[in-house]
């Protein structure tokens, strides 16, 4: 492996700074790129990231980002490059604009390597049910990367990539990160701009970003944070994640909620998370348990809430304006009735299903109504913790990664997988993953620290002691080619 794509970002502007160039670097990451056998990109820019990086060379004034190398999760639109959502619906589609979130990478002067695999719009925990075929975990090549946002956390711990940006609805930056032992932050909801993501479930979806260590996650965060006219949810939010990175944590009130250490959670996760609240307790911090009876009800919840917001975000794909178009159809009513059978895979169908049964007559204030009842609850029981503590402590998953085609067959396994990341969407608060140990087989585990709203800054002072008391390591290559 080039000793370039090992470098964290804060390491490659350092290295720029001596006369490293963006070229270079570029470079450097297409070639790791095409060598790999992990299927993290459904499309790489080279023609465009060269271009980029040659003219980061040029700038005289330009930023610390300039030149730096990124991947985008491929339901983040980019202008004049295919924006697939791993759809067969969105297979050729190329968005006319940017998201705010590119454009800011753009202004900065990062360097676009390309489009990033994932689960079909972003529905799923495994990265399996892409239309462009499953991504590995670089870690441990028979297993899955986590999802959805699997192919921007595989192309970081791959080294095919210094950052990169995923979305996170229910858990899907923080669990591929925790499977693939790098960093991914959820921030509080609105602190990023949703223009130009395409919705799975618009009052949940977040995007963040996945890098290999806690500084480069605050450093990338700042960058794209902040108040966007072109979304109305967004935060006028300043971006000073970073400034408290380094700061001791001696009185940091931290809770570990009993119920996030059940819920089938396997002895290694528990054994990792115990020894990172023993580590903290180290480091000055106090650890307290914090019941939180809610969190029971929270997954259920999510799932007919998302299930619902994404029956009616995915009726725009008709087969009629743009994306796939069937061409077996003597009707309009063939047009949509087939476009959607063969363009959408078979967890969107489910989910669209789903969501239109609990939208229903007559079942609405059954399911609908009762799930955002749960919501509230959960809301108010996170109100009630960060009354008494700073942050909370807790699991990504309650398991390591499973192998590739364990859980397809079995659609509920696939959603506990989420029983630890949920609830911070459903409440809308800031989360950070990162890795906590290694488990069997070589595979990473991951902790999560849970704040208030805003809290970005206090959750990356938090992680980054961690972080540096536990400092966990990967071999740089996988071994199970």
């Amino acid at each position: 492996m080039s000793q370039i794509t090992s470098y964290t970002v804060t390491q490659l502007i350092s290295q720029k700074k001596q006369g490293l160039t963006s070229l270079d670097i570029t470079l450097a990451y297409l070639e790791r790129i095409k060598a790999s056998g992990n299927n993290a990109y459904i499309t790489v820019t080279e023609e465009q990231a060269l271009r980029q990086a040659k003219e980061a060379d040029a700038r005289t004034d330009a930023g610390d980002l300039s030149g730096i190398p990124c991947a985008i999760k491929d339901n983040i639109c980019t202008k004049g490059i295919r924006t697939t959502c791993a759809s067969r619906m969105l297979e050729s589609f190329v968005p006319p604009y940017s998201a705010t979130v590119a454009e800011k990478l753009n202004a900065a002067g990062c360097v676009t390597l390309g489009k990033l695999n994932m689960d079909e719009f972003a529905m799923g925990s495994s990265t399996e049910t892409s239309y462009f075929g499953p991504t590995l975990n670089p870690r441990n090549t028979l297993f899955v990367p986590g999802g959805s946002s699997g192919g921007s956390a595989a192309a970081v711990a791959a080294c095919e990539a210094p950052f990169a940006l995923g979305s996170d609805t229910g858990g899907s930056i923080r669990q591929p990160a925790a499977f693939c032992g790098v960093v991914g932050m959820k921030p509080t909801y609105g602190r990023v701009s949703r223009n130009g993501l395409v919705a799975f479930a618009s009052s949940l979806d977040q995007i963040g970003p996945i890098t290999r260590c806690v500084q480069d996650n605050a450093l990338i965060l700042d960058s794209i944070c902040g108040l966007d006219p072109m979304d109305s949810t967004s935060l006028d939010s300043p971006a000073d994640c970073s400034s408290d990175i380094g700061k001791d944590i001696k009185g940091l009130r931290v809770a570990l909620p009993p119920e996030f250490l059940s819920h089938g959670v396997s002895d290694e996760v528990r054994s990792a998370i115990l020894n990172a609240a023993h580590t903290l307790e180290a480091l000055g911090a106090v650890v307290t348990q914090e019941p939180m009876p809610s969190l029971q009800y929270a997954l259920p919840a999510y799932y007919v809430i998302s299930s619902a917001e994404a029956s009616s975000n995915l009726a725009r794909f008709d087969g009629v304006k743009y994306g796939y178009r069937t061409k077996n159809f003597e009707s309009i009513d063939d047009i949509y009735k087939n476009s959607r059978s063969e363009g959408f895979g078979s967890e969107v169908k489910r989910r669209i299903m789903l969501g239109s049964f609990v939208l229903s007559a007559g079942y609405r204030d059954a399911y609908y109504k009762k799930a955002l009842s749960v919501r509230t609850a959960v809301i108010n029981d996170f109100k009630r913790v960060f009354s008494k503590c700073d942050c909370i402590l807790s699991p990504v998953a309650p398991t390591a990664a499973w192998k590739l085609g364990q859980h397809m067959s079995d659609p509920m396994a696939m959603y506990m997988a989420d029983v630890f990341t949920v609830p911070v969407n459903i409440a809308g608060l800031p989360a950070l993953s990162l890795p906590c140990g290694i488990g069997a087989g070589s595979l990473p585990i991951g902790a999560q620290l849970i704040g208030d709203r805003l809290s970005e800054r206090l959750l990356y002072r938090c992680g980054y002691a961690l972080e540096q008391a536990l400092n966990i390591t990967f071999d740089k290559e996988d071994k199970s080619r």
